[in-house]
């Protein structure tokens, strides 16, 4: 998902939206599409918290799947390097597919509790958070009185209004004091009511 604008590969295969379903494999895609790194299994096992062997496994599957890929070696050629393909994934699915509109809830879904266990995780630590960042932690709920295009022009601001602060990009010259914080969006139609 890595954003709602059009930027990131675009999944839109049930088979690679159904690999790409599991928690371990969201995770190494994240972190090779943040860090814009070309790591072994084994640096990106510690990164996610798994063992060498199921993140090797993972990446193999994930590759097949054209989600990471091989990079160029860093020396002898022994050890098996990975990187992400892009910087971002675009979930777009072809709705009208059975198959499709399964996998795309199975992975929305995916995606959902994770944000959901994110502010839980946030919300049980909040007391021994720093001040200034209990300060300015936020979750909204607001609901718009909005046309089609308003909302396509909100979303593109919201996208470049947070851009500039992604990971993969400010990672080397990031100020001191910047965290990792988790920003998540979801604009949608709510049902009419007649």
């Amino acid at each position: 998902m890595g954003g709602m604008a059009e930027r990131g590969v675009r999944v839109s295969d049930p088979r690679v939206m159904r690999a790409l379903s599991h928690p371990a494999r969201i995770e190494i895609v994240e972190y090779l599409n943040d860090s814009g790194a070309a790591v072994t299994a084994t640096e990106c096992a510690s990164m996610v918290g798994l063992s060498p062997s199921a993140t090797s496994y993972h990446l193999r599957e994930l590759a097949k799947y054209g989600l990471v890929e091989q990079a160029p070696s860093r020396g002898d050629g022994r050890e098996r390097l990975w990187r992400s393909v892009a910087a971002g994934l675009r979930i777009d699915p072809d709705m009208a597919e059975p198959a499709a509109n399964a996998a795309a809830r199975a992975l929305v879904d995916l995606y959902l509790n994770r944000d959901l266990e994110r502010a839980r995780d946030w919300f049980s630590r909040l007391g021994t958070e720093p001040e200034e960042w209990r300060r300015v932690g936020a979750m909204r709920g607001d609901r718009l009185l909005i046309t089609t295009d308003e909302l396509k022009a909100l979303v593109e601001k919201i996208t470049e209004l947070i851009e500039p602060y992604g990971i993969r990009e400010r990672q080397d010259s990031a100020p001191e004091g910047a965290r990792r914080v988790a920003f998540s969006m979801a604009a949608y139609p709510e049902p009419d009511r007649t």
